[in-house]
């Protein structure tokens, strides 16, 4: 039988959309086109020769377009709208392929996007075929789009099977001796929420002092600017195959971002075994966050963040294992190998 073959015309890729590319290349041939690695997040990838991923910096687009033809894809999806080379590229394509828009943004019915929805049937519609989004608030904007219901759910997933694994090595220690310790990983840039996190952390321990540290995994613009106390500890970026320490180490998640389209680390710190500590803007709180594994605070709050860590900071060791176990079956509620499932479910539509 001839495997599928599936391109992605994509922006700056991440560890957890190559583990997902991974396991679509164990069922099709896939090619992803990406753009240069971005110095605040470098990741590194595991080279396979059951996927093909080239620069696009490397190609004129003439190349490019020669490239995808000669790949002779089924399915082709594309990051967003904003790459205008990946629109002539797909515009371009035979009739018959299937030509997939990505896109994270919530729909907020401000100018910009109310444009977008009325024009799309004379420009997005003419050019791809479905679109492929996070989660709820994303599908709203897909179906204002016109895509209706060639729109599908579930881009984002995390590599549940490195992250799993990382929970198997070190939740049986935790179950001894709960680490008292909140971990952040993400970017140091303001819309992260990373201030108010240390004013929070800060504030907490000269009212209600306590044994408890934050631990921050991550570098950007505002590196230089981090809030340096003897609790909060600085680590700089940190590769996902060698967070295994630091999982260990660490008992509880906060991501406190201003503006999060989804996160997909929410979803690999849930299946790690930890906690959440969410703020309202998190676009994928409305999968991996349950009463029974985390807290929701209001964006931006220093009180608020400030008593979402009280709340756990009073708990005993049971109850934060406990909420670990449920994170970890919410977190697994939606693997790679599903992922590769919705896209070539997308042939047969």
């Amino acid at each position: 039988m001839t495997r599928t073959k599936i391109a992605f015309l994509y922006s700056e890729v991440a560890g957890y959309f190559m583990a997902c590319a991974q396991s679509l290349s164990q069922q099709a041939d896939v090619l992803v086109v990406r753009w240069p690695t971005n110095a605040e997040a470098p990741f590194e990838f595991e080279k396979s020769e059951q996927l093909k991923v080239v620069t696009k910096s490397d190609f004129t687009l003439t190349q490019l377009s020669n490239l995808l033809s000669d790949f002779g894809p089924d399915i082709v999806v594309c990051s967003g709208w904003m790459d205008k080379d990946y629109l002539k590229i797909v515009k371009g394509l035979k009739k018959e392929v299937k030509r997939v828009l990505s896109l994270d943004n919530h729909w907020n019915g401000g100018l910009k996007q109310k444009i977008a929805s009325f024009i799309s049937p004379f420009y997005l519609k003419k050019i791809f075929t479905h679109a492929w989004v996070p989660g709820a608030p994303q599908a709203e904007y897909a179906k204002k789009l016109g895509f209706g219901d060639s729109t599908i759910r579930g881009f984002y997933c995390a590599n549940t099977t490195l992250f799993k694994a990382k929970f198997e090595a070190t939740f049986t220690q935790k179950e001894k001796q709960f680490p008292k310790r909140f971990l952040y990983v993400g970017r140091y840039v303001e819309h992260k929420g990373i201030f108010e996190l240390w004013e929070a952390f800060v504030q907490l321990q000269k009212e209600k002092p306590n044994d408890w540290e934050l631990w921050c995994l991550g570098t950007g613009d505002q590196w230089e600017n981090r809030v340096e106390h003897e609790k909060i500890k600085h680590f700089g970026f940190v590769q996902p195959a060698d967070m295994n320490q630091y999982i260990g180490e660490t008992g509880v998640y906060i991501l406190p971002s201003k503006f999060e389209p989804w996160g997909v680390s929410v979803q690999e710190f849930a299946v790690a075994g930890f906690p959440l500590l969410l703020s309202d803007e998190i676009g994928s709180r409305e999968q991996f966050l349950q009463t029974n594994n985390g807290h929701l605070f209001k964006a931006g709050s220093v009180e608020e963040i400030k008593n979402a860590m009280w709340q756990m900071i009073e708990m005993s060791d049971d109850q934060l294992i406990e909420k670990g176990k449920d994170s970890h079956d919410i977190g697994m509620s939606y693997t790679t190998d599903q992922w590769a499932k919705r896209i070539l479910d997308i042939k047969a539509k």
